[in-house]
């Protein structure tokens, strides 16, 4: 199968969301919405990502995987096997709530999924953080003091972050995106995010959100050393090797070329920055911001129209 999957955006309104994916990203948003995340790729019940254009155009990824996944996945891939990575877009106009998702061994029992996930920081305002991991001495004892006096901010550890910035977050790390970062996120298929903390603040229904206290003490690994992050640079390099995924960052200069084989594995392509042109002639364009699944089975050349930066995500098939 030689074209590329593009599929069409699922905009989502969070309460700390903004309008930085049409100020940065040009992408015409919903009016009157608050716009957190735009989900790229996602293949979950209550989310499906519809293909945009080429021979499986207005089709559910499920659909599509269900009829070709031999050709787009692999000759061993199982047709109801959900496509295992999900890709965000996140507007962090306001800070998001300190959470933690469940490491694989608690989250059966908490009836969640695991979600190790990569952060690459694609824009910030001046003064912009992470907050990742705990710092040095805090226990679960001590946290949960901090939790009773508001004070939990000062159990995690302050990362500050610049565009082109990559951080992986390990299912079982609590953490929080401060406010003024653009994030593109790529992670495992899951949906299951337990918040600790929400600085008080009230949903787009005027309540407060719901905590998940109990099952964030259980999933946090109060041992494990916080993520290192991977700071921006100009040369290729692998931004998160992990099992579940891997991710590597590709710049290219205005005319230089990235070269995919077939028969290796799928793949996805994230262009952040730049623009890419792509042979087979058909195959048109990829514009910064768009997120495309490569199949197995595609031979591609991708030319840089501009100085362009792009993200390979591989390794996702076991």
């Amino acid at each position: 199968m030689n074209e590329l999957i593009h599929f069409q955006p699922l905009y989502q309104d969070r309460v700390w969301g903004g309008q930085a994916l049409a100020q940065n990203l040009g992408r015409p948003l919903p009016s009157g919405r608050v716009i957190g995340e735009s989900w790229e790729i996602v293949d979950r019940p209550e989310a499906q990502s519809v293909v945009r254009g080429g021979s499986f155009d207005g089709q559910t990824l499920r659909a599509v995987l269900g009829k070709a996944g031999d050709v787009i996945m692999g000759p061993d891939w199982p047709g109801d096997r959900p496509f295992p990575i999900l890709v965000k877009w996140l507007d962090c106009r306001e800070r998001l709530s300190l959470q933690v998702h469940p490491p694989a061994r608690v989250a059966l029992s908490l009836k969640g999924e695991p979600k190790t996930e990569n952060w690459y920081i694609a824009g910030t305002l001046p003064g912009s953080v992470l907050l990742v991991g705990l710092e040095p001495g805090v226990t679960r004892e001590t946290f949960e003091q901090a939790l009773a006096t508001g004070s939990a901010e000062a159990c995690v550890r302050r990362v500050p972050v610049s565009p082109g910035d990559s951080l992986l977050v390990r299912s079982g790390t609590v953490h929080a995106i401060d406010a003024g970062n653009l994030i593109l996120e790529i992670q495992q298929n899951s949906d299951t995010t337990y918040r600790v903390y929400d600085w008080g603040r009230s949903g787009l229904d005027g309540k407060p959100r719901p905590l998940h206290v109990t099952e964030s003490l259980a999933s946090i690994l109060w041992d494990e050393p916080p993520p290192s992050l991977v700071k921006a640079g100009k040369g290729s390099t692998v931004l998160a090797d992990c099992p579940e995924f891997r991710i590597r960052r590709v710049p290219l200069i205005a005319g230089g070329r990235f070269v995919v084989s077939a028969d290796e594995q799928p793949r996805i392509l994230s262009v952040v920055s730049g623009q890419l042109t792509v042979a087979p002639p058909a195959q048109g364009v990829v514009n910064r911001g768009e997120n495309v699944l490569l199949p197995r089975s595609g031979v591609f050349t991708f030319t840089a129209a501009t100085e362009t930066t792009l993200l390979v995500t591989e390794n996702f098939v076991g």
